[in-house]
């Protein structure tokens, strides 16, 4: 067997391997003479049965299959030795019909190569680092939510701009009716608020359903429609008071402080706040990793600069996925994907650089602290070593949750990385100002 390669340019290769009689005829044999033991042909008995007759209805289809066997094995093993850095898997190139009758075989496959470039992570243009605050309104709302939250409610004659108010939205042509509590902040137009206030139980509300929220998530609970009867849903609804009440503000006691926390885990209003601040904080730093992590891989797909073997990859996709695809479809399906292979490749070179490594110890221990963190939202605060070992074994025998953990850690540490060495600038600021500035004011 012989393999040589040809260089068309620095992003395709053509590898041309050459299969000679003396690399799969033994092998070939072999099988034949087994097929003769086990062959049930009619006339002969088992065992019995001549070669020649074996090798004319199942020769071929051997000799086929050993070739394709042998060549794929040597092919890896050629791109193993050779440590080339392939995209894609390798394409034949189309032949002529193989005489299957000859004593040797050529085949000839087309190779994409990974390009060579560098990843420059100080960048001239510094990268903002949000460091996102829990500021003293955001507090002051959190406490004021916790004690409506464990509050008690007090009836009310008639509405009052901070009632809660049960009753039950209809509408006979659309067979709409349910029964909600609402508060009056959850309705867009000041002029909704006016029709409420001074109403009374048993009093009819009639609303016009365009307009009436900000969100079509509010109007779809509100009327317990689905996503596409409310778009755009312009009628009118009538609302039927049924109950008034007033959520009475808990007091900020010790009995309160312990419900929240546990005992005398919080003894003062000042204690509460900085509990709040702290957990806030603690779930913003989620958020703005993300927000980083994301504008560093944009910064780096975008100034990166490298060619990619676009003809050989667009060929490669019409083949690649579970159906197979045109020219025009394969070359859409490309454009697509190409910011997504750049990254993966810019990725996979900071990962060698900076020798980024998830071990399955660390894959383990993510996987038990995930699980921790889920039973103790069901108030299972100390679960046995035992418990969380059988409890992620299980969880890491499904292969794809094993890669999704296994990506987030990459990610995690490929973030440590960016904070280390790339060109960043911190920016302070409080939640709210941050969804501002990230998401627009919305």
């Amino acid at each position: 067997m012989n393999i040589t390669r040809e260089n068309v340019d620095a992003l395709n290769a053509v590898v041309k391997v050459d299969i000679a009689k003396e690399d799969y005829s033994d092998k070939v044999e072999k099988i034949l003479v087994d097929y003769r033991k086990t062959a049930n042909i009619p006339g002969f008995r088992k065992g019995h049965v001549p070669m020649g007759m074996v090798k004319k209805q199942y020769g071929k289809a051997v000799l086929v299959d050993e070739v394709n066997k042998l060549l794929q094995d040597a092919l890896n093993k050629y791109l193993t030795e050779e440590k080339l850095d392939v995209l894609g898997q390798p394409l034949p190139k189309t032949q002529d019909e193989i005489d299957w009758e000859a004593d040797k075989f050529s085949f000839e496959f087309e190779l994409g190569l990974a390009p060579e470039f560098k990843v420059d992570l100080k960048s001239k243009k510094s990268i903002t680092q949000y460091n996102i605050i829990a500021d003293k309104k955001m507090i002051d709302e959190q406490i004021e939510r916790v004690q409506k939250q464990y509050g008690k409610l007090v009836s009310q004659d008639a509405v009052e701009k901070d009632s809660e108010i049960t009753g039950a939205y209809t509408n006979e042509e659309k067979e709409i009716d349910n029964t909600v509590t609402l508060t009056l902040d959850k309705f867009k137009g000041k002029s909704t608020t006016k029709q409420f206030v001074g109403a009374k139980a048993g009093d009819v509300i009639t609303l016009k359903t365009k307009g009436l929220f900000d969100d079509d998530h509010d109007l779809m609970h509100a009327l317990k429609l689905s996503h596409d009867d409310v778009h755009g849903l312009d009628i009118e609804v009538n609302f039927t008071v049924t109950e008034i009440n007033k959520r009475e503000l808990a007091d900020l006691d010790q009995e309160l402080f312990d419900k929240l926390f546990g005992k005398d885990e919080v003894t003062s209003v000042t204690e509460l706040r900085a509990k709040i601040k702290e957990d806030a904080e603690k779930q913003f730093v989620q958020q703005a990793d993300q927000k980083l992590l994301n504008d560093v891989t944009e910064h780096l797909v975008e100034n990166t600069k490298f060619d990619l073997p676009a003809e050989f990859l667009t060929k490669w996709m019409q083949t690649a996925g579970e159906q197979e695809m045109d020219a025009d479809q394969a070359r859409e399906e490309y454009e697509k994907s190409e910011k997504s292979l750049r990254y993966q490749l810019i990725e996979g070179k900071l990962i060698e650089e900076n020798n980024v490594q998830v071990t399955m110890d660390d894959i383990k221990n993510h996987a038990r602290e995930m699980i921790k963190g889920q039973m103790a939202q069901f108030g299972q605060m100390n679960p046995s070593d035992k418990e969380l070992d059988d409890i992620a074994a299980r969880v890491l025998s499904n292969q794809d949750e094993a890669r999704r953990i296994s990506e987030q850690l990459i990610s995690q540490k490929l973030l440590t990385v960016y904070k280390e060495k790339a060109n960043l600038k911190t920016k302070e600021l409080s939640y709210e100002n941050f969804v501002k500035e990230v998401y627009g004011d919305k």
